[in-house]
């Protein structure tokens, strides 16, 4: 029997066939539409990065709320000099290739790419400090030139020792010898004297029992300088410090009614101190034997009036004045005269150790001549020996710190240095000398100060200086400025 076909009317089941196609195709649409956005969400978190399109393209097809502003002048700061940054002034991403993009993450930063940030900013501010402290250097360097240009308080004090004595008789603030008063005598040596803005005036009103010019013979003429470059007629040997030394002795030994008599001996430059002698030291630049008649005949003068501390034969007598000679000064010629000798020989401070050999001190006087420099010249290989320099031919014991004991590096001495000085000293002192270094370190000065105040606790006669306020007032206590000035 065939089946029984429903009575419905007509188009009912063409209807329903097609309610249940759309439902069908509402459902497909639906799942094609889900599996769209879940792809464009996964699109949006991880988009395949194309160097060749840059990060332009993906800017512009971003909304407009998302895409990122524009980076500060630190981060293009930082693209400058860190390895971090792109090109094109963004931060490059850990994966370059597969950008991480979150609608509302950050930009992702590694922990190494903190710590990198923070090696820069370190960096900046060591660059910083030191630059700060170059500006310091250059303003404090700047300071000292202009300074330099005007005078010092030890300058503008000795117009005193320049004024006539006969204008100020009147005032019962002043007496005959005066011109040192309120000066005391101080173990130091004025270094190239004749660079000073005021030559001998100024060591002696810093106290300064030593001076020092050299002198180059030219023309029968002694002329003061540190080179040839810079002779000239007016500064000589005699009008720089003999005939200065000779007013300066008649105003400290004046005939009056009270004081008809000279004294014996005569007074020294200092009204405080006047058995103090003051040590002229004279370094020959030119030949030593040549140079020598010159420098004896022009301390006629001293010698007339008795200034001169000599060699009598037997022993010293102390004078006003204490010629040494050094450089080029003959040693051959200062002990010719075994009955009277007023010109004393810089002895060389390097042999006196006992523990010293002699033979490298030869073999440098073989290789230079006769003019050997100072503690060498006019001596013959046999003649050093232990007893070869004592007080009555020489005065001072000298040499070059830097080359006999070396730099302090570190900042201190060692033990081996300092058992060196100690020898040379004691070496020095037991034949009657006095002990000068020169070439003492001058920079830093909480160096030099350390430098100086070690060679006086050990006994140094006589420190050779170019800063004579600061080594007269001992101004040696250490200042943080002193390491860069």
């Amino acid at each position: 029997m065939p089946p029984s076909i429903p009575n419905n009317p007509p188009g009912t089941y063409s209807q329903s066939s097609s309610v249940s196609s759309s439902m069908e195709h509402y459902r497909d649409m639906e799942d094609e539409e889900s599996k769209k956005q879940l792809e464009h969400k996964a699109d949006a978190r991880f988009e395949v990065y194309d160097p060749a399109a840059g990060d332009s393209d993906i800017e512009d097809a971003r909304p407009a709320s998302r895409k990122r502003p524009p980076h500060s002048l630190w981060a293009r700061g930082l693209a400058a000099v860190s390895p971090l940054i792109a090109s094109t002034g963004k931060p490059a991403d850990a994966h370059p290739f597969l950008s991480f993009r979150g609608t509302h993450s950050k930009v992702f930063r590694p922990r190494w790419f903190r710590k990198a940030n923070r090696s820069c900013c370190l960096m900046y501010l060591v660059v910083g400090f030191f630059t700060m402290l170059g500006i310091v250097q250059f303003i404090s360097l700047a300071c000292g030139v202009v300074i330099s240009f005007f005078p010092d308080e030890i300058d503008r004090a000795t117009d005193r020792w320049r004024q006539n004595p006969s204008a100020t008789s009147s005032n019962t603030n002043r007496w005959p010898t005066d011109v040192s008063r309120d000066i005391f005598a101080v173990g130091c040596h004025s270094h190239n004297d004749y660079w000073r803005r005021i030559p001998l005036y100024s060591a002696l009103q810093a106290g300064c029992v030593g001076v020092e010019a050299d002198v180059w013979l030219f023309d029968n003429e002694l002329y003061v300088g540190h080179t040839t470059s810079s002779l000239t007629p007016s500064r000589t040997l005699k009008s720089l410090y003999i005939d200065p030394l000779m007013e300066i002795l008649a105003r400290q030994n004046p005939i009056t009614p009270f004081h008809p008599t000279l004294d014996h001996p005569p007074n020294g430059v200092f009204d405080t101190d006047p058995s103090q002698s003051l040590i002229l030291l004279i370094d020959f630049k030119t030949d030593g034997e040549e140079t020598w008649e010159y420098v004896y005949a022009q301390l006629a003068p001293f010698r007339e009036r008795g200034y001169l501390t000599y060699f009598d034969g037997t022993g010293i007598v102390n004078g006003p004045i204490t010629v040494v000679g050094t450089g080029n000064a003959p040693f051959n010629l200062v002990t010719a005269n075994n009955t009277y000798r007023d010109i004393f020989f810089d002895a060389p401070l390097d042999l006196m150790a006992d523990e010293t050999d002699n033979r490298d001190a030869d073999a440098a006087h073989e290789e230079r001549g006769d003019n050997a420099g100072q503690g060498l010249s006019g001596l013959s290989p046999g003649d050093l020996e232990s007893t070869t320099f004592n007080m009555t031919n020489s005065y001072y014991a000298s040499v070059s710190f830097k080359k006999s004991i070396g730099f302090p590096w570190m900042f201190r001495l060692s033990e081996s240095q300092m058992s060196l000085i100690q020898a040379q000293i004691a070496g020095a002192h037991r034949r009657g000398l006095k002990v000068r270094y020169w070439g003492t370190p001058n920079w830093p000065r909480s160096l030099r100060n350390h430098i100086w105040e070690i060679l006086v606790r050990e006994g140094v006669d006589m420190l050779n200086v170019d800063d004579l306020q600061s080594a007269t007032r001992k101004e040696w206590i250490p200042r943080i400025s002193d390491w860069w000035t």
